[in-house]
Order: C-alpha cells, then structure tokens, then sequence
C-alpha cells in the first residue's frame, strides 16, 4: 500500500472554495477509483486557509492512475492548484493498522 499525505497551505481566503472543490472531486475522483483505498481531507479549525489530505492507494500504478485522471486534471491540478500557496509532499509505509 502507498501512502500520502499532503500539508496545504491555502493563499488568504481561499479555505472555502478550496473546499469546495475537494468536495467535488472526492466522487468522481477518488470515490470511482479501484486502487483508491482511502482519501480523507481535513481542516483546522484553529488554522485557517490550510488543508491536510491523507489518502491511501494500492500501490503505485493505483497513485498514477488516480493523478492521471481527468477529474483530478480539471480539478486538482487544475483548479485547486490556484488555491495553494505551498503543498508538501511526504510518502508514508504503514507501520500498524487496527
């Protein structure tokens, strides 16, 4: 399994349509995708304009697919790029699942 998770600093005032497109892409992205296991998003609500994504992928062939997508294209690397100001990338091995 890959593992990734992405710390995102919005530009100012930027949360809420930032959101919004996260909540657009998770169905016809993530949710249609087979070798997508999980894709999680979460706010701060003591932080604003960040977001941090955790998602989860069968394996590398699965994260290509997924970032290949016309979904992602059009959304992410479309329109939710013009929402960060700084994105990290960090590949995670899972250690312990319950």
């Amino acid at each position: 399994m890959l593992s990734k998770v992405f710390p995102i600093k919005l530009k100012d005032g930027m949360q809420a349509r930032a959101e919004e497109i996260v909540r657009e892409f998770a169905p016809i992205g993530p949710g249609a995708e087979e070798g997508t296991l999980s894709f999680r998003v979460y706010r701060d609500p003591a932080k604003p304009d960040y977001l941090l994504f955790v998602e989860h992928f069968a394996d590398q062939a699965a994260y290509d697919a997924h970032t290949g997508s016309p979904a992602y294209q059009e959304l992410i690397a479309g329109q939710f790029a013009g929402t960060i100001l700084e994105v990290v990338e960090i590949d995670h091995e899972l250690l312990v699942a319950i």
